[in-house]
């Protein structure tokens, strides 16, 4: 029974492949391949699910492919199936299979038919690698090609400033999350000695050992694991990302946004449930974060003028109220609720383009006077200073501007001494002193082995916020993200002696993923002029090979699992020690802002409103 687990990943990645090939006018063609490759799912699945309730639902474990080992570390593909993923996998086949159908004629004649469902199959391969995944390094794949899926499904109206805008918008957030697992990995392999598997973490004996030696380091996985849930599923103060991303098409707002994206946060918190379940201080964590998320969601749903920011507000808040769910042990009751929240909001996004003239209509023929509610017994001035608050969003996207991305633009601000050529001047020679410290590393005192990785990874972070400020030369600030990658690779080979070998699997896909990214953009500049940061130029139009060119070797440098250097993030991480937080911190934050500086750089070259159109724009929305 076990070897069929990989026939459900299989599918999706069959039918997206396929779908890549299919020309572009074949609309009947696209759309019968993406509800095909949910129906061949959805049927098997339900074949497989009755087998597996026969047998007495076996929890199925599978150690699929081996990518990398060594003598201290391991890293694989494993697949894991229980009730939770039945339940995710059953939700997802059956709203994908729906909403394919429902695309194919919602879509029609649009210029990115084609586009639209390519990215909603690779939605689903993504998808089902998570659900299905045993282990952190599985999940982080599906997690990974989730992320970049939802950015270019909000873009999908690419020739328009607002969508591109939300789509780097909801990007960042996704990169806190990815920070998150990866802080949890790092912690997790230090913790356990090995590349645990969710099956594992079943075993209470094993997991309070642990815990037991090392609390601080399980509370901290357990932090880091509640950050990437609270980013994904769009809990405080993380909430407003959702309904920018309803800037996408109705179906994809409905799959993604309304059913099954925004609830992998939920999974993640279910799936690790038995590593926290006795911790209660971060159980009581959750429920806070829950509640509060549920009060504040519910008063925003009811202020909002737009069907689709409602109906966002609205599945955020029953979102806090499974994470309470699952804070109190309820899992059953979480999984079901999850489901009927999926369904339900599909159901209403799908409509809404209905529902706002069967709205009007109401208002005039059969207008209703608002009930009396215990609202109106509240003073006054605490109602009207509630409502401006829940108007305004509790201010969370001024919260998260000021005290997150201010101080790195602030930061990257007063590194505008540093042009192009005082840059590689700067680095040239320092990374050459950098290389011979790391060859007489032996030599030197401890004190100074124990300053350098610190010192060379605020190094690189200084580069990487350079780039997220550089608004001129997009060829330089793709240079300072390489550079960056470098320096934290110097960084962590001095503070530990180990094969040169991993250091070489980590700058693999950045070194030659860099030079076709500088080599895509010189060709740009060299065709259109000037590319310069300031402003959207569109390029994509008239240059779509260039922008695909561009944007995998983005994927690449960015750590997406396409190259080594997604293994290779991993194992630098296992080189920081469990007492490095500082380090580690560094590192993420780099890694952070790395994804934010290339997709920005992506966005503003080739996304937009065309720099050279005769046409107005529309830049900003009400």
């Amino acid at each position: 029974m076990t070897e069929y687990l990989q026939f459900f990943i299989f599918i999706p990645l069959a039918g997206f492949i396929i779908s890549l090939i299919i020309p572009d006018r074949q609309e009947l063609l696209l759309s019968r391949v993406a509800f095909m490759t949910a129906g061949v799912n959805l049927v098997s699945f339900q074949g497989f699910l009755i087998y597996w309730l026969w047998q007495g639902s076996p929890v199925l474990n599978l150690k699929e492919i081996v990518l990398y080992r060594t003598d201290h570390y391991e890293f694989l593909i494993d697949f894991f199936f229980d009730g939770i993923t039945a339940t995710y996998l059953f939700v997802g086949s059956l709203l994908i299979f729906m909403v394919t159908i429902y695309s194919r004629y919602y879509l029609h004649r649009e210029p990115g038919y084609k586009r639209f469902f390519n990215t909603v199959l690779f939605f689903y391969l993504g998808y089902t690698v998570t659900i299905f995944s045993g282990n952190f390094e599985t999940l982080f794949i599906g997690w990974e090609i989730l992320g970049i899926s939802s950015f270019l499904l909000i873009a999908f109206y690419r020739e328009r400033y607002l969508p591109v805008k939300n789509a780097v918008k909801v990007f960042s957030i996704y990169r806190i999350g990815d920070v998150g697992i990866l802080l949890a990995m790092w912690m997790s392999h230090h913790l356990f000695e090995e590349n645990i598997a969710f099956l594992k973490l079943s075993n209470y004996e094993l997991v309070s050992h642990h815990l037991q030696i090392h609390s601080w380091a399980g509370i901290f996985i357990s932090l880091m694991i509640l950050v990437a849930a609270a980013a994904k599923s769009a809990q405080l103060p993380f909430s407003t990302w959702l309904p920018r991303a309803m800037e996408g098409p109705t179906p994809s707002s409905a799959i993604f946004y309304g059913s099954m994206s925004v609830h992998i946060g939920v999974f993640l918190l279910l799936r690790t449930f038995p590593f926290w379940e006795h911790q209660v201080s971060v159980r009581i964590l959750i429920a806070l974060l829950g509640l509060a998320t549920a009060l504040l969601a519910t008063g925003m749903a009811r202020v909002q003028s737009s069907v689709k920011s409602q109906i966002a507000y609205s599945s955020i808040a029953q979102i806090g109220l499974i994470f309470i769910e699952i804070a109190l042990g309820l899992k059953y009751i979480a999984l079901i609720h999850f489901a009927g929240n999926a369904f339900l909001r599909t159901y209403q996004l799908l409509v809404s383009p209905s529902v706002v003239t069967y709205q009007i209509r109401e208002q005039f023929y059969h207008f209703v006077p608002r009930q009396q509610s215990i609202e109106d017994s509240w003073p006054k001035r605490f109602s009207y200073s509630i409502y401006m608050l829940c108007l305004k969003e509790w201010n969370l996207d001024s919260f998260m501007y000021h005290y997150l991305w201010q101080p790195i633009k602030w930061f990257g601000n007063r590194l505008g001494i540093f042009t192009s050529r005082r840059t590689i001047l700067f680095f040239l020679p320092t990374y050459a002193a950098g290389i011979t410290l790391l060859i007489f590393r032996t030599s030197l005192p401890q004190e100074l082995i124990f300053i350098l990785p610190g010192l060379f990874s605020i190094i690189g972070l200084a580069m990487v916020f350079k780039s997220f400020t550089e608004r001129i030369h997009a060829r330089m600030s793709w240079i300072l993200v390489i550079m960056n990658h470098f320096w934290v690779a110097l960084a962590i080979s001095l503070n530990e002696q180990y094969s040169f070998s991993h250091t070489l699997l980590y700058l693999s896909g950045i070194s030659v993923f860099g030079l076709v990214g500088y080599f895509t953009l010189r060709t740009l500049k060299q065709r259109e002029g000037s590319i310069d940061l300031h402003q959207f130029h569109g390029h994509v139009h008239r240059h779509p090979k260039l922008a695909f060119l561009f944007l995998v070797a983005s994927l690449a440098v960015s750590g997406f699992p396409i190259t080594p250097t997604f293994i290779g993030e991993d194992l630098i991480f296992m080189h920081i020690h469990e007492h490095q937080y500082l380090l580690a911190f560094f590192t993420s934050l780099s890694f952070i802002v790395d994804g934010l500086a290339i997709i920005r750089i992506y966005a503003r070259t080739f996304m937009g409103p065309h720099v050279k159109s005769v046409y107005d724009m529309a830049y900003r929305s009400s």
